[in-house]
């Protein structure tokens, strides 16, 4: 399947850190593979597994002009030798983004779709329409989250307890780059479908219920910046030589270091920070 470089876990220090008495660790998750990098290879591992089990030789996927999706699964399919088709949202336009034009070098078919026909990706009857385009496909969701999503992640999140040699991840915070709260009722649905039907001892129930997301760090909305976070990312860049991009871990950051400022965890805390990739964003940062 996909290729996968190991990944260091980097030690970050800084005067910061030493005040607040804490502990950081960064999964460099970022350098797993040179184009479906971070969480998005475990997001895609078991689909494309699935479609190569399946005999489907095309993928399908949804995404907007600058998806981190969209260029990863290009990629992905490429390596692979899948057919891909992005269904792209929004109407065409004669300069694509740097980010489609990667995925079309990747030989991903685009097909843009107006907002009002995006909106009906989930739809029986318009993925049926997609088929009869298109001839048959396997399906990957926008963003490529689904039940055997779920599953890649948690493989690598057993693969992570052993490298941390930890007997107890205590806690999971997640830092929404989303504007609104619905991001938390999305992860509950996919973790109960995880466990309904399956005999879940007490203590991997309270794993799975131990988590919440922040989510005042989204800068505006999904992509939205400000000069306070572009200013954050550079000086954390120069700091630790570690890349971000303004979408996804320079925001997650920004809310991790303003946490520990304003004391949220207590002295002695050991924190691993888990760099998610996506520095396909960096491409299009202002």
């Amino acid at each position: 399947m996909l290729s996968y470089t190991s990944t260091p876990i980097q030690e970050i220090k800084s005067s910061l850190l030493e005040k607040a008495g804490v502990n950081v660790f960064v999964k460099r998750e970022d350098l797993n593979h040179p184009f479906v990098s971070g969480n998005k290879w475990w997001k895609l591992k078991r689909n494309l597994e699935q479609a190569k089990e399946e005999g489907v030789s095309t993928l399908l996927t949804f995404g907007g002009a600058y998806s981190n999706h969209i260029y990863a699964t290009a990629a992905a399919a490429q390596e692979l030798g899948f057919k891909c088709i992005g269904i792209i949202r929004g109407e065409e336009i004669t300069a694509l983004s740097k980010t489609l034009q990667f995925a079309t070098e990747q030989g991903m078919q685009l097909h843009f779709i107006s907002r009002e026909a995006y909106r009906q990706k989930a739809q029986d009857e318009f993925v049926a329409r997609l088929k009869d385009q298109f001839g048959d496909f396997y399906l990957i969701p926008e963003g490529g989250t689904n039940s055997l999503a779920v599953q890649g992640v948690e493989e690598f999140a057993q693969q992570l307890n052993k490298e941390m040699d930890a007997d107890f991840v205590w806690r999971v915070i997640g830092f929404s780059s989303l504007k609104g709260d619905f991001l938390s009722e999305e992860v509950r649905r996919l973790l109960d479908e995880e466990i309904e039907g399956e005999e879940v001892s007490k203590l991997e129930r309270y794993q799975k219920s131990n988590w919440h997301i922040e989510d005042g760090y989204h800068f505006g909305g999904y992509a939205k910046h400000t000069p306070e976070l572009l200013m954050f990312i550079k000086n954390f860049e120069k700091e630790f030589s570690i890349p971000v991009e303004h979408v996804y871990t320079g925001k997650l950051f920004f809310g991790l270091f303003d946490l520990i400022q304003r004391g949220h965890f207590p002295k002695g805390s050991k924190i691993m920070a888990l760099h998610t990739g996506g520095l396909q964003g960096k491409l299009e940062q202002l």
